[in-house]
């Protein structure tokens, strides 16, 4: 299961930085992790100054559709 992030992102670039299979890529208003890059390690949640990642199965309610969204992002 991938994390995803929400619209809640900053863009503050850290999330990038620390993850490590490079999953993270920024989009035009924030980034996203490619769900079948990501190894699910949380890396970039605990760097995350703007609080925006969440594991797939955590995510708020109101953040739901974030998963297709990020999804759509790298079709």
């Amino acid at each position: 299961m991938a994390h995803v992030i929400t619209k809640l992102c900053t863009k503050a670039a850290s999330c990038v930085e620390e993850c490590p299979v490079d999953a993270i890529h920024e989009g035009e208003t924030q980034y996203y992790i490619n769900p079948d890059d990501c190894i699910d390690c949380g890396a970039c949640t605990a760097v995350c100054p703007s609080e925006a990642i969440f594991a797939e199965d955590e995510l708020p309610e109101e953040h739901k559709g974030s998963i297709e969204e990020n999804a759509k992002h790298y079709e």
